[in-house]
């Protein structure tokens, strides 16, 4: 089987899409596709999403983990998927579809970037300084301090598959606040490494850091492979609507692959 694919990034979070608006490739196994996502054997990407299509909307977003399992919803990704339907010419300057946790508004903002509407997040569990909260992942939040300096594997890794969270994965976020923002460093379920951005992680922390640090409803998020946005409303039920990931999204190359 030949596979004809595109390669993006968001943020340096990076992902092979590929068209399936044809069905062609709805059979393809975990095995397949964490070899396609292989740094060394395949393409390489941090995950893998088809683009196929769905009724009442512009298209449906099937995200996979770079393990090759079926993922919950990525916030990078689905800004990634926006650009590949505007480069199918499926879109133009907005869109509406749909992924796992439901349906999207997306659009382009005057400075080229991509502005992915989130799902609503009803309340943040608080466990002393430490924040748990579902953005269409579950993620869960510590602040800690020399961040640059921080072990990002080896405690994310120990947290990831602690008794807790072993069995269906969380994905751990480790930040420290900044003037106006917040700076982020990201353990991913699914990757089981640290990756250079998370979008649904950018903005699980900055509603955690909303809650009690930041009053700005605008904040901005500094990953390893750069600057996100994220914009909100808060409620005075500790609840979250109207929340946004803005950043970029490029393409990067494409190619096809034979399994």
């Amino acid at each position: 089987m030949r596979i004809e694919f595109r390669k993006y990034q968001g943020t340096g979070n990076d992902f092979v899409i590929i068209d399936n608006r044809n069905g062609l490739y709805t059979q393809l196994d975990q095995a397949q596709i964490a070899h396609i996502c292989n740094r060394r054997y395949g393409v390489g990407a941090d995950g893998l999403m088809m683009l196929e299509l769905k009724d009442g909307f512009d298209f449906q977003m099937k995200y996979y983990n770079a393990d090759g399992k079926e993922g919950s919803m990525c916030g990078n990704g689905g800004r990634c998927i926006v650009k590949f339907a505007k480069d199918l010419n499926l879109i133009h300057d907005k869109t509406f579809f749909i992924a796992v946790d439901g349906p999207h508004d997306a659009l382009f903002n005057a400075a080229g970037f991509i502005e992915l509407k989130m799902k609503d997040v009803d309340g943040i569990e608080k466990r002393g300084n430490i924040s748990i909260l579902n953005t269409g992942s579950p993620h869960y939040i510590e602040p800690v301090s020399m961040l640059n300096e921080f072990d990002v594997e080896s405690n994310g890794k120990a947290i990831r598959y602690n008794d807790e969270f072993k069995e269906t994965g969380i994905n751990v976020n480790f930040i420290s606040l900044l003037k106006d923002g917040l700076h982020i460093r990201t353990y991913e379920r699914g990757v089981e490494a640290e990756t250079l951005s998370c979008g649904t992680g950018a903005t699980a922390a900055a509603l955690s850091v909303a809650v009690d640090h930041i009053a700005a409803q605008v904040i901005p998020v500094i990953t390893k492979g750069g600057p996100l946005e994220i914009k909100f409303k808060k409620n005075d039920d500790g609840s979250f609507d109207n929340i946004w990931l803005c950043g970029p999204a490029e393409y990067v190359f494409n190619g096809t692959i034979s399994l």
